[in-house]
Order: C-alpha cells, then sequence, then structure tokens
C-alpha cells in the first residue's frame, strides 16, 4: 500500500534526521526533516486522491488539511519543515534552530498521522 510506504519513509527520515543532527550535520538532518514532514503529506494526500507530486500540491494539501481539521499549526509546522529545506540548500541555520525545527516537525507528524 503505498500510503504506508510514505508513513513509513516519513519516521525513517525522522530518525535518520536525528542521527544526522547527533553527528552535527544540520544541512542533511534539515533535508531529512523537510523529507518526513512530505511523505507524511504525500500519504494523506494519496489516500484523498490529492496531487501531491509537487511542492506546491503538499501547500495545497496543507490548506486542505487547516480547512478540515481547523488546525492551524499544521500550517505553521509545515512551514517550519519548509524553511528546514532551504536551510540544506543555504546552510544558514544551526545546530540549535534545527533541533528545535525537528521537535516541530516531529509534533506535526504526530498531528497528521492520524488522518492517514
Amino acid at each position: 500500500m503505498v500510503t504506508q510506504a510514505y508513513r513509513e519513509a516519513s519516521r525513517s527520515l525522522l530518525a535518520q534526521a536525528e542521527s544526522e543532527l547527533a553527528r552535527s550535520d544540520v544541512r542533511q538532518a534539515s533535508e531529512k526533516v523537510w523529507g518526513a514532514a512530505a511523505q507524511m503529506v504525500k500519504s494523506i494526500a494519496e489516500q484523498r486522491g490529492w496531487t501531491h507530486r509537487s511542492h506546491a500540491a503538499l501547500y495545497n494539501a496543507i490548506t486542505r488539511l487547516v480547512s478540515e481539521t481547523g488546525d492551524d499549526d499544521i500550517r505553521r509546522l509545515f512551514d517550519v519543515a519548509g524553511n528546514l529545506q532551504v536551510n540544506f540548500y543555504e546552510n544558514w541555520n544551526n545546530a540549535e534552530n534545527v533541533a528545535a525545527g525537528l521537535s516541530d516537525v516531529q509534533r506535526l507528524i504526530d498531528k497528521l498521522e492520524p488522518l492517514a
């Protein structure tokens, strides 16, 4: 089942992010955190028949989920994940901020997983 594979990838990427952060590789940790968030959104979108093959489609899915749940925290936490992906390319963030972002995205995934 594709949705299950996305959920498993999400959890795996989150664990990889923790390992990368422990090795002080904030760029790789940042990218893995983004990937974890994106994979969980893909799981939900796939299940519901929503498009999810671009960044725009993922953000549209987030908008729909916020509308559905009334939980605007979902949008804010997903934005944290998006900012961490930028850090992969720009390398402007530090380990403390990436660790905080990882924690935020863990909360996002915990909110999203029951919707999948």
